[in-house]
């Protein structure tokens, strides 16, 4: 073993400072070996197989490896370059090879299986019994029951699956980051806020070039297409946002889309299930794909009247404003924005001096205080990828520890869209001792300027908390077992407590905790907050029909044999038809760019922020009635949902902290979507 490669030694924590790109694939490598060592010998044991011996023993296999991937694959995704990438190429087969020679290991498989069979009379607790079923399953669905020839099929198709999802990732962001919108003339810039003409004029200054540059980077891209007046230029904007990955050229995704939802359906059909879908859903809560497609037409017809009416005015409302005949996609943010603050006399511009982001941290860390008693110590020791991350110890009431948190707030060149919460060190228990675990988020907002700190839009302060919520099933989780700790649970479960965090986002009570103006000192004033409140279900019938027109696409490519589809760009407009509102753009394409369903884990999936909202809404009405910070109510939110991951079924979970199943009826009142029915 190579003693001088930091990752191969042993560390508590990612020793980033340490790491340089050439330790990544040496140390992966050497781990898979180590790995393969500690897999052989629990399926070339001769005693009987048991559940110590096989299951867990299992369970707790290629610890080693599981670290190293962690850290890369991280990396990968938020501070990423060429070399880093080419490596990513290289090692996902490799990786992908390694679990399916473990998946497609007979010696293996029987050990669990004799394991299995016998699981009536082990004796077992609820927590290893669902582990025992977990590991069957892992073996049963992937492929262990097929023969010689049909496993080799299997691990050809999953090499090719695994390539092409690192591809249409890298294509992706250097989409985003090869496009930038450079103006000259000040009078171009009519309508943006100052703070956003400052970041533009420095990231101008940084590449040497007068006026000011505007990229796809949200916290760029996003205030430019709600407030440039000049509609020309938020159009070329928007169709270059829409088009990545859409060009016919070496960055095109349209063949790796084909590729990828075509393989996935060969992938199912081998493991005996009718689609993608089918094969997904069976470890979901859905269960099924008709229970999805009943479940997203169930919300369109909710939905459909709100949003005809709401896009009626609002071109009602362009025609008036600036005589716009047919609004376009380039013209929503815009509209919106104006429309909302007559509306509502409301603008982000005037909210955000309340939301300064180190403010917001403090305000998240006080929420979580209130509702589970723990504590968040900046630390400036630990190592970290980027002088751009902080670093907290979290304590309980007691001052023991819970976890490290690692945040990761602003944009850059190396690091993909979006916001996400991520694992280093995955919680659990050997040897009577509870190991901590380390959660990350990573988000892209608002950088601060010259002249000002970062202040967050309320989109972005719902985001921190919504990631933050992701945060809290990581650090608060309790169980034996890392593959059922915190966030490793269905993923259709998987965003109730993140989307239930961002309730606390609306209530006068924990916005009074955190939101000063960043100048004066002042607490949000009542007549703001109750704008916001007023103001949170505006266009909801518009927000409600997009989620459902992505779950529809996801399920339109996942759900059926996709063999016929050859136009990537007529399949998306036929799965788009029942909730289109806009005129189509022929020069964009939504699935070139999909990276939840392509690179991310949401392939069929994608209803799950919807079935979630359903469970949330309810959740909250439930914290409502007893008081938003009641210690009771947060106690059993903590003992049923955040501290027990995947260790039993979800519904069972919440049954058990809300008594009784969750009531669509509450989602559908707070979105205001009752009444216009």
């Amino acid at each position: 073993m190579n003693t001088h490669n930091p990752l191969l030694q042993d560390f508590d924590y990612a020793p980033f400072s340490k790491l340089k790109t050439e330790h990544f694939k040496p140390a992966i490598l050497e781990a898979i070996k180590l790995a393969k060592i500690e897999i052989k010998e629990i399926s070339d044991a001769t005693t009987p197989p048991t559940f110590n011996n096989t299951i867990e023993a299992l369970e707790f296999s290629g610890k080693k490896l599981d670290r190293i991937t962690s850290i890369f694959f991280n990396l990968n995704s938020a501070e990423t370059n060429d070399e880093i990438q080419k490596i990513a190429q290289e090692v996902s087969p490799l990786l992908t090879e390694f679990k399916n020679d473990i998946i497609l290991n007979e010696d293996l498989f029987k050990r669990v299986k004799a394991v299995f069979t016998k699981k009536e009379s082990l004796g077992l607790n609820g927590e290893q019994m669902m582990l025992l079923d977990k590991k069957y399953k892992a073996f049963s669905r992937n492929g262990a029951n097929l023969s010689l020839e049909d496993k080799n099929k299997l691990r050809e198709i999953d090499k090719k699956l695994s390539s092409l999802s690192l591809k249409f990732g890298e294509n992706v962001l250097a989409e985003a980051n090869k496009f930038e919108l450079h103006i000259t003339n000040e009078a171009d810039i009519e309508g943006l806020p100052d703070h956003v003409k400052e970041a533009a004029s420095e990231v101008a200054n940084s590449k040497n070039k007068e006026g000011w540059i505007f990229t796809l980077e949200y916290p760029s891209y996003i205030p430019f297409m709600k407030y440039a007046k000049n509609r020309e230029l938020r159009k070329t904007m928007a169709l270059a946002f829409g088009a990545k990955g859409f060009h016919n050229d070496e960055l095109d995704n349209q063949d790796n889309v084909l590729q990828i939802v075509k393989l996935r359906f060969e992938r199912a059909k081998l493991l005996g299930y009718k689609s993608h879908a089918d094969f997904v859903l069976e470890e979901r809560m859905a269960k099924k794909p008709e229970t999805v497609t009943t479940f997203l037409q169930d919300l369109l017809e909710k939905a459909k009247p709100a949003s005809r009416d709401e896009f009626t005015k609002l071109e009602s409302f362009a025609k008036d404003l600036e005589g716009i005949d047919q609004l376009q996609k380039w013209d929503a943010a815009y509209f919106q924005e104006k429309l909302k603050q007559k509306l509502f006399d409301l603008d982000d511009e005037i909210l955000k001096p309340y939301f300064q982001l180190n403010n917001v941290i403090d305000g998240v860390f006080t929420v979580a205080k209130k509702l589970y008693n723990l504590t968040f110590t900046e630390v400036k020791d630990i190592d970290v990828y980027h002088e751009d991350v902080k670093t907290y110890q979290v304590t309980d009431g007691e001052g023991k520890e819970v976890a490290l948190f690692y945040a990761d707030f602003h944009p850059r060149a190396g690091k993909r869209d979006g916001a996400w919460m991520t694992v280093y060190k995955s919680q659990e228990i050997i040897d009577n001792k509870n190991n901590r675990p380390h959660i990350s988020i990573v988000c892209n907002f608002t950088k601060p300027t010259k002249k000002t700190p970062s202040l967050l839009t309320f989109n972005e302060v719902t985001t921190l908390f919504h990631e933050f919520g992701h945060a809290l099933h990581g650090m608060l989780a309790n169980t034996t077992y890392p593959s059922l700790s915190g966030t490793n649970v269905y993923w259709d479960f998987v965003e109730l407590p993140s989307q239930v965090l961002e309730n606390w986002c609306y209530e006068p009570e924990a916005l009074q905790l955190f939101a000063k103006h960043y100048e004066t000192g002042e607490i949000i004033p009542q007549e703001l907050i109750d704008k916001i409140k007023k103001a949170s279900n505006f266009h909801e019938g518009m927000a409600t029909l997009r989620q459902i027109s992505f779950g529809m696409l996801d399920m339109g490519y996942h759900a059926v044999d996709p063999s016929n589809i050859n136009s990537i760009k007529e399949f998306e407009d036929e799965a788009f038809a029942p909730t289109k509102l806009y005129p189509d753009v022929q020069e964009n394409c939504m699935s070139t760019s999909f990276s939840h369903i392509f690179q991310g884990g949401y392939s069929s999936g994608y209803y799950s922020y919807k079935w979630a909202e359903v469970l949330d809404a309810d959740a909250f009405e439930y914290f409502k009635e007893k008081g938003i910070f009641n210690p009771e109510v947060a106690k059993k939110f903590q003992e049923t949902v955040l501290s027990l991951g995947g260790t039993e079924e979800p519904m069972n979970l919440y049954k058990r902290f809300r008594g009784k199943e969750p009531q669509p009826d509450a989602l559908l009142k707070r979105a205001g979507l009752l009444e216009k029915r």
